[in-house]
């Protein structure tokens, strides 16, 4: 099965999973809390210095950015019509800094490192009786595990479109991609129940 984690020995490997995460979270509250397209320029120039940190293949690296960069661009255009420039060029350097920053985390990051560090996180809100912090873990890193095995089905969908000759829609991805992840999700749950994951004391 995919997974987003890539071995490697760099700094960010070797980083504790709580430094990145805190700073995944600090990089988040200091790009909102200007509005300097210089500063953020350069902020958006650091994050992809980062991001090539793990030294992924090109493509490789380029495909994992793919989906979310192209909604940052759609979002952005249409920032861009609706309001100013200016605030279009804020939005985009923000979210992609910020997609740079969480990709290079989870590639430098193992999927059970990244539930146990969320969970314990997360006890201080089960404390007070807000949470189930290793609910919170589970979820997280369901969603991260799932991540590259959505984006496969969406491009073994489009290779099955060009295969037959058809040209690919939003709509005809869009249907079985549902249909698919729906059946994973009550196949996943199912399974979560079974071995009692779910509601233990």
């Amino acid at each position: 099965m995919r997974t987003l984690y890539v071995e490697g020995r760099s700094v960010l490997h070797r980083m504790p999973p709580r430094a990145k995460l805190l700073g995944l979270a600090t990089a988040s509250i200091v790009l909102f809390a200007t509005r300097s397209i210089p500063l953020l320029g350069m902020f958006c120039v650091a994050s992809a210095a980062v991001y090539l940190l793990p030294r992924l293949a090109p493509r490789e690296a380029f495909e994992r950015l793919r989906p979310v960069l192209l909604t940052i661009v759609v979002v952005g255009l249409f920032t861009l019509l609706f309001d100013s420039a200016i605030e279009a060029a804020v939005f985009v350097l923000r979210l992609t800094s910020l997609m740079l920053l969480a990709a290079a985390v989870t590639a430098t990051t193992g999927i059970s490192a990244f539930m146990e560090e969320i969970t314990r996180l997360a006890m201080p809100l089960e404390r007070i009786g807000l949470v189930r912090a290793a609910d919170i873990g589970l979820a997280v890193g369901l969603v991260i595990r799932f991540v590259p095995e959505v984006l496969a089905r969406t491009q073994a969908i489009r290779d099955a479109h060009h295969a037959r000759g058809l040209k690919p829609r939003m709509l005809t991805l869009a249907v079985p991609m549902i249909i698919l992840t729906l059946g994973s999700a009550d196949e996943i749950a199912a399974a979560i129940d079974a071995r009692g994951l779910r509601g233990q004391n």
